[in-house]
């Protein structure tokens, strides 16, 4: 099995992160579980990351513009 080259650009962040992945794919009703997601098809997987990163940036935008 491969391992993952993915690290964390601040470490301390990473349990949060994963507990965030995890809400993320239960809002999208993703059955992401921990340990082998292998019968997961990429666009699941691609879209659990890209509703990361969409409300990530909506949360750095509201931050930014002080709401």
């Amino acid at each position: 099995m491969a391992s993952s080259t993915n690290r964390a650009a601040v470490p301390e962040a990473k349990t949060a992160l994963n507990r965030f992945k995890y809400e993320v794919a239960n809002e999208l009703g993703v059955p992401l579980t921990d340990g082998y997601n292998g019968d997961l098809t990429s666009k699941q997987n691609g879209s659990v990351g890209g509703y990361m990163v969409k409300k990530m940036i909506e949360q750095q935008e509201r931050q930014m513009s002080g709401k």
